[in-house]
Order: structure tokens, then sequence, then C-alpha cells
């Protein structure tokens, strides 16, 4: 009897030693290290150091950087026999993140180089566990009674899929973005994303463009720098405003840490756009406005 629709045992099995043996060959060769200062500049670009995107945007994480080493950032890089940076990991007491709650850590970001550029693509190997691995070790000893995360439910970076393989659950949701966490203690109390606050007004008559800057991840950082750029382009009738969103009074107070929007809607719905999309999308708001205006 042949059974069809099954997987072959003695491939399938072959094909999982192979995978556990290349996981263990990159887990024999990578360290888990705290942030040091020869690799400062990597972690800033999010080890994208062949990026001039990500030089030209430098300045707002390490505005960030400066404050938030002195108020409880935690930074651990996974390097190869070479010391060359593979990932990294950042994570903040809750009361630096967006989300609230008491006693947790909450991961900013985990991210394993994944670009044919630069060093190449090491991700699927194991590294990013080995970092989460050392971020919750590290905050078990700080006292943590947990550790959160965010995460998107799509199949793209930073997926909370990933964090529920290893041992997180949700707790809330802000449209495609989920907070998930990993209690350590009995009687830790579940984080909650702060919720979003009315847009500002913005000035009568333009399009506006308000960038809520928080500084801390890079690829908002290249957003706010494309939208900046765009509506200086575009002259006077383009309204440009920034929140600095790195006070946590302010952060607070409209709920939004990384984020801009054209006349109230989010200018970013996945990977970073193009100037020439930003500029695009800002022009037709402007065209928009112009027609109605000649009615």
């Amino acid at each position: 009897m042949v059974l069809t629709g099954l997987p072959c045992p003695g491939r399938h099995s072959e094909g999982m030693r192979r995978r556990r043996r290349s996981e263990d060959a990159v887990a024999d060769a990578v360290r888990v290290v705290d942030l040091p200062d020869r690799h400062l500049w990597s972690f800033l670009v999010c080890l994208e150091d062949w990026s001039p995107d990500m030089a030209d945007v430098l300045d707002h994480k390490a505005r960030w950087y400066a404050m938030a080493r002195h108020e409880g950032l935690r930074v651990k890089l996974a390097v190869d026999r070479d010391d060359r940076p593979l990932g990294m990991i950042q994570y903040v007491p809750i009361e630096m993140s967006p989300a609230e709650g008491e006693g947790l850590y909450v991961i900013l970001c985990i991210w394993v180089h994944g670009s044919r550029r630069g060093i190449g693509d090491v991700q699927g190997r194991g590294v990013g566990t080995a970092l989460l691995d050392a971020a919750e070790e590290d905050a078990r000893s700080l006292g943590a009674q947990g550790m959160a995360a965010w995460g998107l439910r799509l199949p793209v970076w930073m997926r909370s899929a990933w964090f529920k393989k290893h041992g997180y659950r949700p707790v809330d949701r802000l449209g495609v973005r989920e907070l998930v966490w990993k209690p350590f203690v009995d009687g830790a109390r579940e984080p909650r994303w702060v919720p979003e606050k009315p847009v500002p007004d913005g000035e009568p008559g333009k399009v506006n463009v308000i960038a809520f800057d928080g500084g801390w991840c890079p690829a908002a950082n290249l957003v706010y720098e494309r939208a900046r750029r765009a509506a200086e382009d575009l002259g006077p009738e383009v309204s440009f405003t920034t929140i600095d969103t790195t006070d946590r009074e302010v952060f607070l107070r409209c709920g939004r840490s990384n984020q801009v929007l054209v006349d109230g809607r989010p200018l970013q719905r996945g990977a970073p756009p193009s100037y020439r999309a930003v500029r695009r999308r800002i022009g037709r708001k402007l065209k928009r406005r112009r027609r109605r205006a000649e009615v």
C-alpha cells in the first residue's frame, strides 16, 4: 500500500538533522555580548553599515541613545568568531516603551542581519534565539517580573508569531501591532499599549505632515527625514511639525512614538517608502487641496 500526501520519514528526518547541525554550528560560532564601544556605530545604524540611507539618519538614534543609556536601555550584540556583529537586541524598562505596566522590560527591537550586502544573510540559524535568551536572562538578573515585546501580525519584520514560538503570549493589539509578553514570576501584571490620542490640529489651509519622533528606530527615522525633505521641497503649502516623543510626558499625551501622519493618516504602511513615494503621496494631497480651493 502506498500512502500519498505524507512526508517521507527518512527524507524529513535527514532535513531536520541538517537544519539542527546548521543551527548548532552557528550557535557554536556566536557570542552574545553587551554593546561595546567599538560596535556603537553598527548598533546606531542597525547593523546596516553599508547603507548610506542609515548614515543619513544617524543623528536621530544617536540623540536617543545618549539619553536612553542613562535611563535603563540594555543592548546586546551577537558576534561571530571574527567579532563581526550578526544581530542585536535592545530592551528598556517598560516606563521607556510604548506600553504601560510595571516591573517589566520591553524589547524595542531584535534584528538579525538579513541582507546579502555586508556580512550576508544569517537569519534562520538560531542567532535571534540566542539574543532573546540572553536578554531574558539579563532581565531576570535585574529583578524584572517579565519581558514584553511588540510584533507585527504580518509575515514581515518583528513577527509576533516568532515571539509566540518562544513562549510569549498576546495581551493587546493596536492595528497590526500586537503586544506579547512572558511573565517570569507569579503575580506579574500584564502590560497594555498606551492608547493613541487624537491627532493635533494642523495649520488651516495646508497639507499637514505631523511627525512623532521617538528616535530609537532607524526605519522610522528614514520615514521622518524623507517626509521632512518632501515637505520642504513642495513649498509653503505643506506644513511639517515635529513632536518629540522621547519626552515621556509628551508621548503619554499623544500615544504615538514613531509615526508620520499626512492630514491625519499614517504615511508608512510597511517598509519605509522611498523619498519619491513619500513626495508623490504628499503631492497628491496638495493637488486635491488646491482643486478644492478653486471650486
